[in-house]
């Protein structure tokens, strides 16, 4: 694997201040923010200089029942080839439910979602990779993600099911480990155990991130400075292995430059600290989960295996076999439908999942979608103002999002206006003139209802 280096997440935010960061050696970018033929001039800048650029998808869905989209692979393998990346990455989760599958309608949930840890996930997952890898022009990276909930009936551990996954697909392993921290304090794994069990030899790199507690749960932000106990997991996994690549990611809240420099400068502390473990004190052998770093990087065979993969892998399935593939995709689906349906529409809450915790990720779906559509469409909180967040977080109550946030947005406004919140002539105005000017013609597939679409009309005309 290509030695990246420390690198840190551009986002146009802080993209200046990212070309004048000293030892940066690499960047990742959203793939769905960028667009092949208008790369940002930064990034340009930045590859012109020899920075490495990796894309990193976050829309794709791997972990989902449906075969992975065929323009989605497209988009992606696009940015790959754009960017003259070495690689490309994307989340082990699923970001969508519904459809076919089950016979009812497609729900976005905006956000990434665990997968259950069982042999029908796995089972479905190991299939979409290997489809993705067959569709992009570079390796592939999928990385695990936060979690707020558990699933119910879970047949392996974090590290047990990361190991199948690479065994099986050959697939690189982004690591994140700012999110081991999240499923330590949410679900009651220990990070140490995980990264026991990873087949080191496969990780790509790894992401550093903040968050915070709240409602008796650790969000990760993506937004906050890099706790203490994020760092330490970084040094036990620079203490097994010397990644690749480590790189910090901030999405929003953005500090000083001199404080994401701070961080990246703790981050190299705490991969030097990793490293001056590993070498144990003249005399005394090493500890055994503890690989040599060096042995690592070089030679993959010299990594001991986890304890849970030494003992015959009767129950394993072999790679070029996925038994009763329709019926297993469909059990899936209805049981991802299930939860996402509880999750953005108010339906029961599936058998086996604790309710305050699923009451805790309905309200930070929501939130999520707010923030989103406000940096889709920021004339939507300017108009506005104060009562958009509110406003919003009503609306999604009873509006799953179904196509996408640009759509959800239009559809946010639409729905204001025709329940008449907006009071102010004013504000009710310029909400109606920005719907008007980006909904324009379309089919009628594509439209509302068309009794809702002539109430709107009257409503948009009433002066």
């Amino acid at each position: 694997m290509e030695r990246l280096g420390t690198g840190i997440g551009w986002r146009p935010e802080i993209a200046d201040a990212v070309e004048r960061m000293p030892g940066i050696d690499w960047v990742e970018v959203v793939a769905e923010n960028v667009c092949p033929g208008h790369l940002p001039d930064s990034l340009l800048r930045l590859r012109e200089r020899g920075v490495t650029v990796v894309p990193h998808g976050v829309s794709l869905g791997l972990g989902g029942a449906d075969r992975p989209d065929g323009d989605r692979l497209t988009a992606l393998a696009e940015r790959a080839e754009a960017l003259g990346s070495p690689l490309v990455t994307e989340h082990i989760a699923f970001v969508r439910a519904g459809g076919p599958l089950t016979a009812s309608p497609r729900l976005e949930a905006g956000h990434l979602l665990p997968v259950p840890r069982t042999r029908d996930a796995l089972d479905v997952l190991c299939e979409n990779v290997r489809v993705a890898q067959d569709a992009l022009p570079v390796p592939l990276a999928v990385e695990n993600i936060a979690a707020l909930i558990s699933w119910p009936g879970e047949e392996m551990t974090e590290g047990q099911f990361l190991y199948e996954l690479a065994d099986r697909t050959g697939v690189r392993l982004l690591i994140d480990v700012a999110n081991l921290h999240t499923n330590h304090v949410n679900r009651g794994e220990d990070p140490a155990e995980a990264l026991a069990d990873l087949p080191l030899e496969a990780i790509a790199y790894v992401h550093v991130a903040g968050g915070f507690a709240r409602d008796g749960v650790w969000h990760d932000s993506h937004a906050h400075p890099v706790p203490r106990p994020v760092l330490d997991i970084l040094t036990d996994l620079a203490s097994r292995v010397s990644p690749p690549g480590v790189l910090l990611e901030r999405d929003e809240n953005f500090p000083a430059p001199a404080e994401l420099e701070g961080e990246l400068g703790a981050i190299r502390e705490a991969l030097e600290k990793g490293g001056a473990r590993t070498a144990a004190p003249s005399g005394t052998p090493a500890p055994a989960s503890h690989a040599d770093t060096d042995a690592a990087v070089s030679d993959p065979a010299a990594i001991p295996a986890p304890a849970h993969a030494a003992a015959p892998a009767q129950s394993a399935v072999p790679a070029a076999v996925v038994p009763d593939d329709g019926l297993t995709r469909q059990r899936l689906a209805l049981a991802q439908t299930a939860l996402l349906s509880a999750l953005v529409a108010g339906t029961p809450v599936p058998e086996g999942f604790d309710r305050v915790r699923l009451g805790v990720q309905a309200r930070a779906l929501a939130a999520k979608r707010a923030d989103v559509v406000a940096k889709v469409a920021p004339e939507l909180p300017s108009v506005l103002g104060a009562a958009y967040r509110p406003a919003f977080l009503a609306y999604a109550q009873g509006h799953p999002m179904t196509r996408g946030y640009r759509r959800d947005a239009l559809d946010f406004a639409e729905q204001v206006l025709l329940t008449g919140r907006v009071q102010d002539a004013g504000v009710r105005r310029q909400l109606r003139q920005w719907w008007l000017e980006r909904s324009g013609p379309a089919p009628r597939s594509q439209r509302p209802a068309v009794r809702l679409a002539r109430a709107t009309r009257r409503v948009l005309l009433r002066r």
